[in-house]
C-alpha cells in the first residue's frame, strides 16, 4: 500500500511539474511554438524569423526558415548577433553572441486569441549598429500587454556582417539586394509579423515599428526603403535623426560621391580584405573573406585597421537599388511612406568632439561662418556657459534635435500628422554626472517601464513610476490610434509649422505641451546644415 501511494505522489509531482512547465502553444507558419505564461503575460522567444546567416550565407539575404517538426520551446532568447563589446577578451566575441542569431521576442497578454486584432509594436534596438540585441532587460513587454498591445523585439545583424560591401559581392547573385544587411534582416522580422502575428492576437494591418539611437536610424531607412512598403503603419524615431551624416548611406562604389562619405564601402571592404592578408577583389577573394570565423570578421569592434589606419567597417550602405536613398533626400521630395509619425530626442544627447573637432566655444562658434553671431546668441546668449555645455546642447541639437524637427516638417507638408517629443528628466542622483539634461537613452526605461533597468539605476522613485506610466501610456496610444492622447494624460499637441508646439518632459519630470523652447537654436543648425561638410567633420563614420 505504502508503494501505491509514494508511486502516486511522484506521479502526482510529475504532473505538477509539468503542468507548470508547459505553456501556451501557438502554430506559426514555420511550425507549433510554446512559450510561457506569467500572470497576465504570456511570452514567446527565439522565434527564428529567418534561417542561419552562416556559411554561403554571409552577405546574403535573409533566407526562409526551414519547417520543424514538433513543437519549438520558445521560452528562452536566442542568441545575440555577433559583437564585441566591453570586457570582450581579444579574438573572441561577446558572450552570448552568434553569427546565428535572426531570432525574435514577442510578448501578449496571456488571454489572446486568434482573431484579437491587438495593436502591435516592433521595437529595433540601439548600439550604432555594432552592438545591442532584442533581449535586453531594459525592453520586455509586460507593460505593453497591460495596455493590451503586442510587443515584438528583434536581432538583426551587427557590424561588418549587418553592412558590408566588396566587388565580388556586389557581383554575385546580381538579382539580390546588397550592402545594408541589417535592414533586410529587420523587413524579413516584419515580414513574418505580416505572416504570423495574428495567431497572436495581433493585427498585421496595425503595426507600428519604434526604435532608438541606430534603432531610429532603421526607422528612417524603412521609411524610405521601397521593399519595407506596407509592412508598418506608423512609426516612432526616438533619438533618430533624419538628417544626412550620421549613419545614413555611404555610397557602394563612388569616391568622393558624399562630402561626409568619401570613401565608398566597397572600398572599405577592401581594405579590411587587405587586413586580413587577403588580395584582389574577385571570387577567390570573397571566398576567403567568407572563410574567416566569425571572430575576424566582428574583429573586437575595430572599425579601422589599426589608430587612424583605413577605414574597414562602413555602417549603412546607400546601394541604389535596395537602398534607394537616403531619408533625408526622400523627405525633401516627400517621398518616403505615408505613415503617423512620432519622434523626439533627449536633452543631452552626447558631449565630447562627437561632430566637431572644436576645442574652444570661440572655434566652435567660427565653424558656423556668417552665422557665428546667431549661434552665439542661441546657444551662449549671456556669453557665461561652460564650453562643455556648449559642446553638449550644439552635438545634440545637430544630430538629433533639428533632424527631428526637419522630419516632423516634412511628414506635415506631405499631409501626415506628426508629434515632436523633448526629453529632459535626470534623477537626482544623477544629477551631478549628467549635468547638462538626459543623455542619450533616458527615455527608453520610462517607454517600456523598467526603471530598475536603466544605467546606474537607483530605486524607482513613486514620480518617476508616474512619469513611466504616463509614456508608455502615450507610446501605445499612438499605437493604438495614431495619435499619443488619452484620458488622464497631459495633452501632446498635434506638431504643425506655425506655433511649433511639441511635448516637453523637463528636468523635473514636469509634462507639458508647448512652443519648443529650442527654436532659436535649431533655427542656427537648419542655417548651417548648407555647410555641413566644413561643420561636421566626425561622427560621420
Amino acid at each position: 500500500m505504502k508503494k501505491i501511494v509514494a508511486g502516486f505522489i511522484l506521479v502526482f509531482i510529475a504532473f505538477s511539474i509539468n503542468a507548470q512547465t508547459s505553456g501556451p502553444e501557438v502554430e506559426t507558419k514555420s511550425g507549433v511554438v510554446e512559450g510561457v505564461t506569467k500572470g497576465d503575460v504570456s511570452s514567446f522567444k527565439g522565434i527564428p524569423f529567418a534561417a542561419p546567416p552562416v556559411g554561403e550565407f554571409r552577405w546574403r539575404p535573409p533566407q526562409p526558415v526551414k519547417p520543424w517538426q514538433g513543437v519549438r520551446d520558445a521560452k528562452e532568447y536566442g542568441p545575440n548577433c555577433a559583437q564585441g563589446g566591453w570586457g570582450t577578451a581579444p579574438g573572441t566575441i561577446a558572450e552570448g553572441s552568434s553569427e546565428d542569431c535572426l531570432y525574435l521576442n514577442l510578448w501578449t497578454p496571456a488571454a489572446f486569441k486568434r482573431g484579437d486584432k491587438m495593436p502591435v509594436m516592433v521595437w529595433l534596438h540601439g548600439g550604432g549598429f555594432t552592438g545591442g540585441s532584442g533581449s535586453g532587460p531594459e525592453n520586455y513587454g509586460d507593460q505593453f500587454t497591460d495596455k493590451d498591445v503586442i510587443l515584438v523585439t528583434i536581432n538583426y545583424r551587427l557590424g561588418r556582417l549587418g553592412h558590408f560591401a566588396f566587388p565580388a559581392l556586389s557581383k554575385e547573385h546580381p538579382e539580390e539586394a546588397k550592402g545594408s544587411y541589417a535592414f533586410m534582416d529587420q523587413i524579413a522580422a516584419l515580414e513574418w509579423v505580416q505572416d504570423n502575428i495574428a495567431a497572436f492576437g495581433g493585427d498585421p494591418n496595425n503595426v507600428t515599428i519604434f526604435g532608438f539611437s541606430a534603432g531610429g536610424v532603421s526607422v528612417h531607412a524603412l521609411l524610405t526603403i521601397p521593399d519595407a512598403k506596407g509592412l508598418f503603419h506608423k512609426a516612432i524615431g526616438e533619438s533618430s535623426g533624419g538628417r544626412d551624416g550620421v549613419l545614413t548611406g555611404r555610397p557602394i562604389r563612388k569616391e568622393n560621391a558624399d562630402p561626409l562619405y568619401p570613401v565608398s564601402a566597397e572600398t572599405i571592404g577592401i581594405n579590411f580584405a587587405k587586413k586580413h592578408g587577403i588580395e584582389g577583389t574577385g571570387a577567390a577573394a570573397l571566398a576567403k573573406l567568407r572563410a574567416l570565423s566569425v571572430e575576424e570578421i566582428v574583429d573586437g569592434g575595430q572599425e579601422t585597421d589599426g589608430q587612424g589606419g583605413p577605414r574597414t567597417y562602413s555602417g549603412p550602405i546607400l546601394d541604389g537599388k535596395f537602398v534607394v536613398e537616403t531619408s533625408e533626400s526622400a523627405y525633401n521630395t516627400g517621398s518616403q511612406a505615408k505613415v503617423p509619425l512620432m519622434i523626439g530626442n533627449c536633452s543631452a544627447e552626447i558631449g565630447g568632439g562627437f561632430v566637431s573637432n572644436s576645442t574652444t566655444k570661440e572655434e566652435l562658434f567660427s565653424s558656423f561662418g556668417d552665422l557665428e553671431e546667431e549661434a552665439k546668441a542661441a546657444f551662449d546668449p549671456e556669453g557665461n556657459k561652460e564650453f562643455a555645455e556648449v559642446q553638449t546642447k550644439f552635438n545634440t541639437d545637430w544630430v538629433w534635435g533639428e533632424p527631428a524637427r526637419f522630419t516632423a516638417r516634412a511628414f506635415v507638408a506631405s499631409g501626415q500628422p506628426a508629434y515632436v517629443y523633448h526629453f529632459g528628466y535626470v534623477p537626482p542622483a544623477m544629477r551631478e554626472r549628467a549635468r547638462y539634461g538626459a543623455g542619450h537613452g533616458s527615455e527608453v526605461s520610462f517607454v517600456f517601464g523598467t526603471l530598475n533597468s536603466r544605467w546606474g539605476a537607483t530605486e524607482a522613485t513613486p514620480e518617476e513610476e508616474k512619469l513611466a506610466k504616463i509614456m508608455n501610456a502615450y507610446w501605445t496610444n499612438f499605437a493604438k490610434t495614431g495619435n499619443p492622447n488619452g484620458e488622464g494624460l497631459p495633452v501632446w499637441p498635434l506638431y504643425n509649422t506655425k506655433n511649433e508646439k511639441i511635448l516637453d518632459i523637463d528636468l523635473d519630470a514636469k509634462v507639458l505641451g508647448k512652443p519648443d523652447p529650442r527654436k532659436a537654436r535649431l533655427d542656427a543648425v537648419e542655417k548651417a546644415f548648407k555647410f555641413r561638410d566644413k561643420v561636421q567633420t566626425r561622427g560621420g563614420i
